[in-house]
């Protein structure tokens, strides 16, 4: 699967959380989400993605009328058991390493380093200078917006030439009638093609594409 990442020039996109940028209009519109292992719809996502040479920038828009956030804290924890999008990338195949980014709507973000068979770095973060992130809850509708310093993608070695490896997500947590708990639904761009739900594999990655 691949994306195609349009180039805005001199442009930048200021961020609002809401998305409103006019240069969004520049942006392939990616909605091709699915849950792989879920039988039930799915509401809309829409991801869109542009860069200029200083950053790489992306936006989140999931339909939703029943948003759910764990407010217990502000720990891995409560961000893991909330409604959330989330990016990865990886240097390569091997997955060793890789960088995952989960952000909630509020936003929270839950950044670490991974390796392979789910070893998680939780003490590493994503350098704070090179990551900015916003967001918006509306009553249908979240938006999460943000943007990733080209600098930090090279130094990662996730930026090779003009193309990033990338798996772009969605966790829905939905209220269960029998004991009012919350379970995820888990969704994703590119199907894993697993048993059971798993992000964090080699066949749930795609293929950004910076043009210009």
């Amino acid at each position: 699967m691949k994306y195609k990442v349009n180039f805005i020039g001199d442009s930048s996109i200021k961020l609002s959380g809401k998305g409103d940028s006019p240069l969004w209009k520049k942006a392939v519109v990616l909605k091709d989400f699915i849950s792989a292992w879920d039988t039930e719809p799915i509401k809309k996502i829409e991801f869109k993605s542009l860069w200029n040479s200083a950053n790489l920038f992306f936006c989140f828009k999931v339909y939703d009328a029943k948003v759910y956030i764990d407010n217990t804290d502000n720990t891995i924890n409560s961000i893991g058991n909330s409604d959330r999008v989330e990016l990865f990338f990886r240097t390569d195949k091997r997955l060793n390493p890789y960088y995952c980014l989960e952000i909630d709507p509020t936003p929270r973000i839950m950044d670490f380093k991974a390796y392979p068979n789910k070893k998680f770095n939780f003490d590493w973060n994503w350098p704070k200078k090179d990551i900015s992130v916003k967001s918006y809850i509306d009553k249908d509708y979240f938006i999460v917006e943000g943007e990733i310093s080209i600098a930090s993608l090279k130094k990662l070695n996730l930026l090779i030439g003009s193309k990033i490896e990338a798996g772009i997500f969605r966790a829905k947590y939905n209220k269960q009638e029998d004991d009012a708990s919350y379970r995820p639904t888990w969704i994703s761009w590119v199907n894993p093609n697993t048993e059971t739900p798993n992000f964090h594999t080699p066949t749930s990655f795609g293929e950004l594409y910076l043009e210009g």
